[in-house]
C-alpha cells in the first residue's frame, strides 16, 4: 500500500510565502524564514521503496550565493569552538527538542570555526543557500560558508 505523508506546515503558512514568491519582490515582503518554510516536500513510502520528493520555490530552486538569515544556535556537537549547527527562527521550534511539530530549521556550516556560540544565541548570518535535493533524506536546504554578521 503507498502512503504519502506531507510534513507539518499549515497551508496558510505555504500559501502566504508562494504567493509573494511568485512576484518579482520576493525579498523586499517576505522574511528568510518564510522562503523556507515555503519548501514542500512529500515522503512517500511504499512496502518496499522510500523517496522524499522537494519542491522549491524559484527563489531558491538553483541556491542562494548570499543569503542573509537571523535565528537562534542549535549546536550539533559539545564544545568550546563550532562550526557546524541547526538555526532555528524561535527556540521553541528546536527539532531536537522531542516534538515532531518543530517549525523550520536550518543547518549551518559556518566558514570558519566560532568559540563561545552557545545554545541560543541569536545571531544573523550570511552565506551560501543550497537546495538539498536527495530523494533519501527529509533535509531540504544547507546554509554553507555562513560567516556572522552585524544586525
Amino acid at each position: 500500500m503507498d502512503r504519502v505523508m506531507k510534513n507539518n506546515v499549515s497551508a496558510l503558512a505555504l500559501c502566504v510565502p508562494l504567493a509573494v514568491i511568485g512576484g518579482a519582490a520576493f525579498s523586499e515582503t517576505a522574511t528568510p524564514w518564510d522562503l523556507l518554510a515555503a519548501i514542500q516536500i512529500d515522503e512517500i513510502m511504499t512496502d518496499t521503496t522510500y523517496e522524499v520528493r522537494k519542491v522549491f520555490p524559484a527563489a531558491i530552486e538553483n541556491g542562494i550565493e548570499s543569503f542573509d538569515i537571523t535565528g537562534f544556535v542549535v549546536p550539533l556537537t559539545d564544545g568550546n569552538e563550532i562550526s557546524d549547527f541547526i538555526l532555528v527562527s524561535d527556540m521553541g521550534f528546536c527539532p531536537f527538542c522531542g516534538s515532531p511539530e518543530h517549525g523550520t530549521s536550518l543547518q549551518v556550516s559556518l566558514a570558519s570555526p566560532v568559540a563561545g556560540l552557545i545554545e541560543g544565541s541569536r545571531v544573523s548570518l550570511r552565506g551560501s543557500l543550497e537546495a538539498i535535493t536527495d530523494p533519501e533524506t527529509f533535509q531540504s536546504a544547507i546554509m554553507r560558508y555562513a560567516q556572522i554578521v552585524d544586525g
